[in-house]
């Protein structure tokens, strides 16, 4: 079948979902753009006229779905709601997105550092190539410092839990973490068709964690 060219065929949202896959599939140092192409049916080409590079695409990736999921929390964070009940709808959404977008969630865990390493423009490089290499690393910023945001809209209800005496005084930090990180790693082991779907898994770590701040 003959490669489409880069034309409105392909959106960049199809785009981003096949390049989150192909990291999935062989991971960021292996991945190549021209094996993203062919999830897309592009040529390499014309994945350039969409994404500049890689690391450009990486960056989308992470970006779509941490905007995803702070897009679904964020009501119920700002709800009157009890605390105990934003917790667990906070959980049961973050994980069922997870189960249902695993590819995305992986990236999340396994190629968060090759973000973090971008470097800087080489000054020898050209006016165009560095410009585009300085946004890049403005939008890496920008993305941590909302990645930061989505961590504190679980802090902001655990403290606000122990405000109102719903929660034992315990050390929100950690503690947010502990729910994020056990959270993330749902993404690698999760397999569709298994013995829990993502709405009894989320059940399941929702209890665990409420049973350990709700006083008895």
């Amino acid at each position: 079948m003959a490669r489409k060219p880069a034309d409105q065929s392909v959106h960049k949202d199809d785009i981003i979902m096949a390049a989150a896959d192909v990291l999935q599939r062989n991971g960021y140092e292996a991945t190549t753009m021209k094996d993203i192409a062919a999830q897309v049916n592009l040529t390499a080409a014309s994945l350039y006229h969409h994404f500049r590079n890689k690391d450009e695409l990486l960056l989308a990736v992470l970006e779509a779905g941490l905007d995803h999921v702070i897009g679904e929390i964020e009501p119920i964070v700002e709800s009157t709601r009890p605390c105990a009940e934003k917790l667990r709808l906070m959980i049961a959404l973050h994980v069922v997105s997870l189960t249902q977008n695993t590819a995305v969630g992986a990236a999340m865990v396994f190629e968060i550092r090759s973000l973090m390493s971008l470097k800087t423009p080489p000054r020898n490089g050209s006016a165009f190539d560095a410009d585009a290499q300085q946004g890049l690393l403005q939008r890496r910023d920008t993305f941590f410092a909302r990645r930061d945001y989505f961590e504190d809209l679980f802090r902001r209800v655990l403290r606000e839990g122990i405000a109102v005496g719903e929660f034992k005084p315990i050390d929100v930090p950690i503690f947010s973490k502990m729910i994020l990180g056990a959270h993330n790693w749902v993404s690698v082991w999760y397999r569709e068709g298994g013995r829990l779907n993502g709405d009894q898994i989320a059940a399941l770590f929702a209890d665990g964690f409420l049973k350990g701040l709700l006083h008895e």
